[in-house]
């Protein structure tokens, strides 16, 4: 997507806070945070990393320097295989007007070699934060990876996609009724951007932004 029509399509739905969390990449982060800046919306840097157990985790950071740190720890452990653009397409890096800049030629739809506990100390050594995603997915999710949530799993939140409700899945896993749930987007075309996290926060600081998050 490009980034002044992610900004401007947020900003006529309403939304003023976005994070951009491409799989295993953040090379279009900046352009995006760039493309809102004097605009009413708040761009959280981030990626969605896959694990080595082939879980995805939802990475937010407080600004550019601790991402691209991250970013190069999952740089390394990616697997040495070359994209392939026939069949995943071209991994595009555009600026915030959105014009071409390059293109990623490793493969990123994969796991990394980052376990699960790796991860958590990593993003948090950086001073980010996390949380599982789309959890009762059968693709992906952390429930159907390991059954459950390890209870010293360092994350107050879990996010549950568009398509259940917490109600649903606590009919299953009673035992997550002690996390706060967060429905996330996972906005692939800007048609499918909606604002369905509401909360009050009283700055647009990190910090900020995630205790509100966790206490909504």
């Amino acid at each position: 997507m490009i980034p002044p029509i992610i900004v401007e399509e947020a900003i006529a739905r309403g939304i003023n806070l976005i994070a951009i969390t491409d799989h295993n990449a953040s090379a279009n982060v900046p352009a995006v945070m760039k493309a809102a800046e004097g605009k009413n919306l708040t761009v959280l840097p981030g990626i969605e990393l896959e694990t080595a157990e082939e879980i995805h985790l939802v990475c937010l950071f407080p600004d550019l320097p601790q991402l691209t740190k991250f970013q190069q720890i999952v740089n390394q452990s990616l697997p040495p295989i070359a994209n392939n653009e026939e069949f995943f397409g071209i991994q595009l890096v555009v600026n915030e007007a959105g014009e071409f800049v390059s293109k990623d030629t490793h493969l990123l739809s994969t796991a990394t070699k980052l376990s699960l506990e790796d991860s958590a100390r990593h993003i948090l050594d950086l001073g980010g934060r996390f949380f599982p995603a789309h959890i009762e997915r059968e693709e992906n999710g952390i429930l159907a990876r390991l059954g459950t949530i390890p209870p010293d799993l360092p994350t107050q939140i879990v996010e549950i996609s568009r398509f259940t409700t917490r109600e649903k899945v606590l009919t299953i896993y009673p035992e997550l009724a002690r996390y706060q749930f967060i429905q996330g987007g996972d906005v692939h075309y800007i048609n499918d951007m909606l604002g369905a996290v509401l909360f009050d926060a009283p700055d647009n600081r990190f910090s900020t932004i995630w205790d509100a998050i966790t206490h909504s």
